[in-house]
């Protein structure tokens, strides 16, 4: 099936009981045993399983091209369940430009427990010096936050291989629209479905997604199962409800960014766009080879300074200064007051997440924000 059957039909089931064609909310937190003591309806505990997880976990799987999911209540604890399945003193090698939330989960929660190092995985060269006896997983997250940067999934995963490391994609910016790490070799995906899962800035959620059931993956789920950070039915059923739009969403986000891009890498006001769909990207023929689409966030660093994009950021009337991205929405964000003190991100950088709102109204804004 091609992704927009997928996405209606994949994760909805008709009522057995009423007939209903949408697959209703069920917030029972525990269920029947049949006289055998065992479990007819498949769910013994919420916490385990549940109806709405079932189904939303089985269309974020075949979207990824995966054999199972696994949903979480948000994306970092998608993430830790990651780490925590590691064993004490595994080494992990994970981007130097990365989401500064997993970042500080590893510096901060994994401390003395798993060793990390945080290079450059685009330079083959650098990823091979880092690599150890004791290396266990390559962290991927392209395109990356908040840089953009395009990670070579085929090149990381050769890499890898060779040495009997798991490679795990963060492919939140892409989505499954937009590229497909499973397909390109990586053992599994990640996605923080708080952003174009969702789509509309108003749940929470995670999810990793494997190519292969294995032990490994069988870790993960025990993480999740007794760990408990899951999503509610209710969060499941809207997040379902909202992917079944998600290959349309997906391409007014593409479109609408490609054009801002575009936009402003003309504007003399700017200095410098990132963006995978501009072919002044560093890595523009790796995004063409590995993606179907460009995503929807863009950066871009403004001449002027830090001063220069607090005023634009404040200037800007459409695009909303929030966290967060994925949303019918545009956003916009002055990423380094956000990550902290200890930031690598430009003090001139602004992140955009585009939005469904029309291009030329995008466009208006932007103009009369930069004067």
């Amino acid at each position: 099936m091609k992704v927009e059957t997928i996405a209606i039909h994949a994760g909805n089931h008709i009522d057995p009981t009423s007939r209903a064609v949408v697959q209703p909310i069920v917030t029972a937190t525990t269920f029947e045993r049949g006289d055998d003591g065992g479990f007819p309806g498949g769910h013994i505990y919420s916490r385990a399983s549940n109806p709405n997880r079932a189904s939303l976990e089985n269309v974020l799987a075949k979207l990824e091209g995966g054999e199972e999911a696994a949903a979480f209540s948000s994306g970092n604890a998608a993430g830790m369940s990651v780490f925590q399945s590691l064993e004490p003193g595994n080494h992990i090698i994970a981007p130097d430009d990365m989401y500064h939330g997993l970042r500080n989960q590893l510096k901060t929660l994994f401390a003395g427990i798993l060793e990390f190092d945080f290079v450059n995985v685009n330079d083959s060269t650098v990823l091979r010096s880092h690599i150890k006896p004791n290396t266990k997983l390559i962290w991927l997250e392209t395109p990356s936050n908040p840089l953009l940067k395009v990670t070579d999934i085929k090149m990381v995963v050769a890499i890898a291989a060779g040495h009997d490391i798991k490679v795990v994609c963060d492919n939140t910016f892409a989505t499954p629209l937009c590229q497909q790490p499973l397909a390109l070799g990586a053992d599994m995906v990640m996605h923080s479905t708080t952003k174009y899962f969702g789509g509309h800035s108003d749940l929470m959620g995670g999810a990793l997604i494997t190519a292969k059931k294995s032990d490994w993956w069988q870790k993960i789920r025990n993480v999740q199962t007794m760990g408990g950070a899951i999503p509610s039915p209710t969060d499941c059923y809207y997040l379902t409800r909202s992917i079944k739009t998600l290959p349309y969403r997906m391409r007014g986000h593409v479109k609408n960014a490609q054009l801002l891009a575009e936009y402003l890498d003309n504007h003399d006001k700017i200095e410098k766009v990132l963006y995978p769909g501009l072919q002044s990207h560093p890595q523009y023929e790796i995004a063409k080879e590995q993606m179907t689409g460009f995503g929807a966030v863009l950066s871009f660093l403004l001449k002027g300074g830090e001063d220069e994009a607090k005023r634009v950021v404040n200037a800007l009337q459409l695009f909303t200064q929030a966290t967060s991205l994925g949303g019918v929405e545009s956003l916009v964000e002055h990423r380094a007051s956000v990550e902290g003190p200890d930031t690598q991100t430009p003090l001139n950088l602004l992140r955009v997440s585009v939005g469904l709102e029309h291009i030329d109204d995008l466009i208006a804004d932007m103009a009369q924000a930069l004067g």
